[in-house]
């Protein structure tokens, strides 16, 4: 039987007219509220692509950030090729490192979460869920995983949507309604729609240079040369070293900036796609009310794609609110789903 009837019944809607025994005339509040199931049904089932309107002023703090990321590292790589350095080979070693991870990052994460790929008959309802949407942003199917893991929360991946991935775990299956799950999956394929993935890769590289000529350049202090000219005193090393080390923390910040921002953009686009911030925003406080009773062992699991979890996997000891999360505020976030709740109900965006 169809999904959407099967809803439909479920809900109780009657679909044939009601009337008065009095007046013969059809009662306004039946029909009120089985218009209003069926909208929340057609929310849920729809197939209807949707477009979406990105927040300009977060798609400007976005590329804010990534000119800053940009000019910082262009004043850097100025300074150490005054000091000598040659960054050829460096820049080299690291940009095949970082295109290996880009390109296998849905493999790497599969590995160390322990995301297994199911099949539509293992999940039909979830690659129901999941068809549905990606029809909405006009993608590929995306590939469908599950972590048998307590611990409420889901991910995407993928360098563009014809090679995405979206897991769940088995703990948010329990734990959410499917229409907070619903909300939840589009969050994570707007992460696809969005192609966030390539300017973190961007960004990663920067970093991931800096860290590694941090590497280098403490070793080479240690047994001594650069590779560089030859004539660089202790000292000169001793400075090139320093800036290295505060142009990495300051990269770093920008970057977790970058994907707190995108945390931010997916939840509005995965909001207007689903048609329900609601949704959203009540899943994000379920989500965040279990991690208490999670044990930190099932937690650790997921530390390793702590970047990609709609909620961060942070240990019970441990703060999130501050500048070295990869996600914004949860009660923020919260609070944005809502107002953009009150903006759809009014016809705004």
């Amino acid at each position: 039987m169809d999904i959407k009837n099967d809803l439909k019944t479920a809900l109780g809607v009657v679909n044939k007219p009601v009337y008065s025994r009095h007046s013969g005339k059809i009662l306004p509040a039946v029909l009120d509220i089985a218009k209003s199931v069926n909208s929340e049904v057609d929310k849920l089932t729809s197939n209807t692509v949707r477009k979406f309107h990105k927040d300009r002023g977060l798609v400007s703090r976005m590329y804010f950030t990534m000119f800053m990321l940009g000019f910082l590292y262009a004043v850097f790589a100025l300074f150490l090729m005054a000091a000598g350095m040659q960054l050829m080979f460096v820049g080299v070693i690291v940009g095949v490192m970082v295109v290996i991870q880009y390109y296998m990052s849905d493999r790497l994460i599969l590995m160390s979460t322990g995301a297994k790929q199911v099949s539509i008959d293992q999940e039909p309802q979830l690659h129901q869920m999941v068809k549905t949407l990606a029809d909405r942003y006009e993608m590929p199917m995306p590939t469908v995983a599950v972590i048998d893991i307590e611990v409420p929360n889901a991910f995407a991946t993928g360098r563009n949507p014809k090679n995405a991935l979206v897991a769940v775990t088995t703990g948010i299956q329990r734990r959410l309604s499917k229409r907070e799950l619903q909300a939840v999956i589009g969050h994570e394929l707007a992460h696809v729609a969005n192609r966030d993935m390539k300017v973190l890769a961007i960004a990663n590289f920067l970093v991931t240079l800096t860290s590694f000529l941090m590497t280098m350049l403490f070793w080479n202090m240690l047994f001594g040369g650069m590779g560089g000219r030859r004539n660089n005193s202790g000292g000169g090393i001793m400075i090139v070293y320093l800036v290295t080390i505060v142009v990495y923390f300051l990269g770093q910040l920008l970057v977790l900036a970058l994907t707190r921002y995108r945390e931010y953009g997916a939840d509005h686009t995965g909001a207007e796609i689903s048609g329900d911030p609601g949704a959203l925003a009540d899943a994000l406080e379920k989500i965040s009310g279990t991690v208490n009773t999670i044990p930190d062992k099932d937690l650790r699991k997921l530390q390793t794609a702590n970047a990609f979890l709609i909620i961060p996997a942070a240990l019970k000891n441990e703060g999130s609110m501050n500048l070295w999360s990869t996600h914004p505020p949860l009660a923020e976030r919260v609070k944005r789903l809502r107002e953009l709740e009150q903006r759809l109900s009014y016809g705004l965006r």
